[in-house]
């Protein structure tokens, strides 16, 4: 499947800005699952400084805007193939010990609910892959897809009391799951195409991935009981939400800012 993205990310304010730095994660993942065919990111009026590629495979560009400034407008477009491995991450180079991904933060910081739900959904007889497909429908069976409930700051143990949440807080949940169970699992974000009835296909998405014994990476979206397949387009990974942020920045001012965001997919026919 060949997917075109045009995603727009435009901040305005409402008092000129002295200038903005922006760093952002905003480029599409090279894999066996996605091979990018072009993909452009751009900054209106800004100049690009240093760019890399972290050690979790992600590239990082720097961006900065001199004033006076009150519009900031972020787009991305591109074309990538994308083929269904069955959620496997393979041919992704990344350089981090998968263990780092242990790691408790905020946003997946377990009171004490979410390791006691893992240890219900789990027996500890089943295959490391059963058990990670047991914690991803336990996810979507806890919490209930419902945008509105929540916040961009809603930790994964007050998702899981208020029972309801969008694919953000149904990916901490099961990320905090797995590390209660000594499974290394991190947050990614990316763009999901849907194409049928019943997808939460809201083009921007997220989901986790979990390092599963003798399969390595393997993706698991609780929004849709599935592993991403090829209308996924994978972007960046982290932590939690925050760490893998796309779009990170400041602006120097005294205005008030305002975001809107599009984001289009489309198939293209190969």
């Amino acid at each position: 499947m060949i997917l075109t993205v045009n995603h727009v990310t435009i901040y305005d304010y409402d008092a000129p800005m002295r200038s903005s730095v922006q760093s952002l994660r905003l480029f599409a993942s090279r894999h066996d699952g996605q091979r990018v065919i072009d993909w452009d990111v751009a900054v209106q009026g800004g100049v690009l400084g240093g760019a890399f590629r972290d050690g979790a495979g992600d590239r990082i560009e720097g961006w900065s805007v001199r004033g006076p400034l009150e519009q900031l407008r972020i787009t991305v477009r591109g074309r990538v193939e994308t083929a269904d491995t069955a959620g496997m991450l393979r041919g992704h180079r990344e350089t981090i010990n998968p263990l780092a991904y242990l790691r408790e933060t905020a946003l997946t910081h377990d009171d004490g609910t979410l390791s006691a739900l893992a240890a219900k959904g789990v027996t500890g007889k089943e295959e490391p892959l059963e058990q990670a497909h047991r914690l991803c429908r336990l996810t979507a069976d806890e919490v209930e897809y419902q945008s509105g409930e929540t916040e961009a700051r809603t930790t994964a143990s007050e998702a899981l009391y208020r029972k309801k949440g969008v694919c953000q807080d149904q990916a901490h949940v099961l990320i905090t799951m797995a590390r209660a169970l000594d499974v290394p699992a991190r947050y990614v974000t990316g763009y999901l195409f849907g194409e049928g009835e019943g997808e939460r296909d809201e083009a921007s998405h997220a989901w986790a991935e979990l390092f599963v014994e003798n399969y390595g990476w393997v993706g698991f979206d609780p929004a849709n009981r599935c592993c991403p397949d090829a209308r996924y387009i994978r972007i960046g990974s982290g932590l939690d939400a925050q760490d893998a942020a796309p779009i990170r920045g400041i602006a120097q001012g005294m205005g008030e800012e305002r975001m809107k965001v599009s984001v289009a997919l489309e198939s293209v026919q190969q």
